[in-house]
């Protein structure tokens, strides 16, 4: 564990799938008991609650919402869709300002029904990030791009690789577009190290590209459609202390989100996998 686990602790957040099965008061109860400082939250819930709602319940708990998520979908070919897609995006916008985060998580998109066209999917990721970046950052937030794993390339999110995503976060200036490090999905990449080093402070306008850091673990098998099989923390074949000391030596900062989809987790009885987390956390990543 390094020296300054106490300050690595105060970064320390929650996102709110690891723990579905509590409602939105139970999770900002839970990580103020915790000790737990940050949330990440998600769209749906927040809006089931209400936005302004969730933005007073969090802040009166004495947290910080560290990022939402989600927005993107942006690689439709129906203008239509593709219309929709941007008046969503705006609206989550609008949401991230109201719960004082400064963090938009951004899921790309996978391919249109019939389409293979990977690249022209990824410009069209990036001209909606044109259209968007300018309304964000007036309101104080900015748009990160989360690269997911290949597997996800066909149906969610063509941006598969953290180079990918710094590819078009750099087109936009820093403070309206940057990356997501999410260590599920790029555990893999040996190019990762210095692409996280890119990120850090490269570019056309030397600004971070940095925006948020999130953490899960790797294990195998897969579930059967994949999505759910993020691992708790040091169950698998992660080396997360290595990317917590690379986007650190990057310049980073901020929040560390524990980002888990696992119905296992979510099984158990919130208080005791969230005193999991905090252990495993300052164990594997610390």
């Amino acid at each position: 564990m390094s020296d300054d686990a106490p300050t690595l602790l105060d970064r320390l957040s929650l996102n709110q799938q690891t723990l579905r099965q509590w409602s939105l008061p139970e999770l900002a109860d839970g990580c103020a008991r915790a000790g737990v400082r940050g949330v990440g939250l998600w769209r749906a819930p927040v809006q089931e609650y209400g936005v302004a709602a969730a933005a007073r319940l969090v802040r009166d708990a004495g947290l910080r919402v560290t990022s939402l998520c989600r927005g993107g979908f942006f690689t439709a070919l129906d203008p239509g869709e593709r219309a929709a897609a941007l008046d969503d995006n705006r609206a989550a916008v609008d949401e991230a300002a109201a719960l004082g985060t400064d963090t938009l998580v951004l899921v790309s998109g996978g391919l249109p029904a019939g389409s293979r066209d990977l690249p022209g999917a990824r410009e069209r990721v990036a001209d909606a990030l044109g259209e968007l970046g300018p309304y964000a950052a007036e309101r104080g937030v900015r748009l990160a791009v989360e690269p997911l794993h290949p597997m996800y390339a066909a149906d969610r999110c063509v941006v598969s690789t953290l180079a990918q995503a710094l590819d078009l976060a750099e087109r936009f200036p820093a403070e309206q577009v940057g990356v997501v490090v999410d260590t599920y999905h790029l555990w893999w990449d040996d190019t990762v190290g210095a692409q996280i080093g890119r990120a850090g402070g490269t570019g056309k306008d030397n600004g971070s590209r940095i925006a948020a850091f999130q953490l899960a673990d790797w294990v195998t098998p897969l579930p059967a459609g994949v999505l759910l099989g993020r691992g708790q923390l040091g169950d698998g074949v992660v080396d997360l202390r290595w990317f917590r000391q690379r986007v650190e030596t990057a310049g980073y900062r901020g929040p560390v989100e524990v980002e888990i989809f696992h119905p296992a987790l979510w099984a158990r009885d919130g208080t005791e996998v969230l005193a999991e987390i905090v252990d495993r956390f300052l164990t594997h990543v610390g």
